[in-house]
């Protein structure tokens, strides 16, 4: 049999009305969306169902809610097809999301961890100015360099290794302003600026990734036979407190995503099944490696597709 891994995405993809046909379908997501906002006194049901995208955007919202759809979406697949995967992994907050299907943390645990997430990556950056971009074209080595010599003017860092023509820097504003520039100058095929809420992986909120820590402490990690690959070292990790303090270090370290990647394409791993909102990481994947085969759970019609694909293969 091939090797499979299960793949959960970060933020972004957030849409309205998503992960609606999975609720009509199974109540109990329903309980757990009303429970979630009524312990932490939000309308995150109402958001996702009818928004204003404005406050979808909000970080402390878009972050459960991306984590309740990807697990939605696997929750549903699972009651057709029972598959388990060699590995997890997720991109940014989608490592929580990776962490509640290797069974380390509860669904539940997990969202309240990631709207805290959420709430801490902007009240650590103290309303700052900042800024995220995406560089296309240059490799990640030359896009490090630009970062460096950026940074005499403010702090800027490569945040997001999406694919090898794709990083996300983030920073100071005077920083991702000057490393956009020299990477344009660099002869960078497209620059663009990014609509976030905090210059996230970045030191700039250090102390968000201290509260997280605390805020962990007094959740339960469940020990996994499923290794889950950290975004901090894109090496496997079934230790709960090594993941723990993985998931701490996260939120100012980089995402190594394409080393991540190709650590489990390297370890046997020929298909990937995505659970979450856009399809987002297949088109990251095709950009890292064609060879291998993605599959992509975004709504219930995906899970039939899917299903029938996997009958067949």
């Amino acid at each position: 049999m091939k090797k499979i891994a299960f793949l959960f995405p970060g933020q972004g993809a957030q849409y309205i009305g998503m992960s609606m046909d999975f609720i009509n379908q199974d109540p109990a997501l329903e309980t757990i969306l009303k429970n979630f906002d009524e312990k932490n006194n939000t309308d995150l049901f109402r958001i996702m169902q009818e928004g204003p995208e404005e406050k979808l955007k909000e970080t402390k919202f878009t972050q459960p809610a991306i984590l309740f759809h990807s697990i939605a979406a696997l929750r549903t697949f699972r009651k057709e097809l029972d598959i388990k995967p060699d590995f997890v992994a997720g991109h940014s907050l989608g490592e929580f999301s990776a962490l509640v299907a290797n069974g380390v943390l509860d669904f539940e645990d997990a969202m309240y961890l990631v709207h805290k997430r959420g709430e801490f990556m902007i009240k650590a950056n103290e309303g700052k100015p900042f800024a995220m971009a995406a560089i296309i074209g240059p490799d990640s080595l030359t896009v490090k360099q630009i970062c460096k010599d950026a940074s005499s003017e403010g702090i800027v860092i490569a945040a997001n290794f999406n694919t090898p023509v794709q990083t996300v820097i983030s920073g100071s504003k005077a920083g991702v302003d000057k490393a956009c520039e020299l990477a344009s100058e660099a002869g960078a095929k497209r620059v663009v600026p990014l609509v976030v809420g905090g210059p996230f992986h970045s030191p700039l909120i250090e102390k968000a990734g201290t509260w997280l820590k605390e805020e962990m402490e007094n959740i339960h990690f469940y020990p996994t036979d499923i290794p889950v690959i950290s975004n901090v070292s894109a090496q496997p990790s079934k230790d709960p407190e090594f993941i723990k303090n993985n998931l701490a270090k996260q939120v100012t370290s980089s995402v190594l995503w394409v080393d991540s990647i190709n650590y489990l394409i390297d370890n046997g791993v020929e298909l990937f099944i995505e659970f979450g909102p856009k399809k987002v990481l297949a088109g990251m994947i095709k950009k890292i490696d064609r060879n291998v085969k993605v599959l992509s759970i975004d709504n219930l019609e995906d899970v039939e597709k899917v299903k029938e694909t996997l009958e067949n293969l």
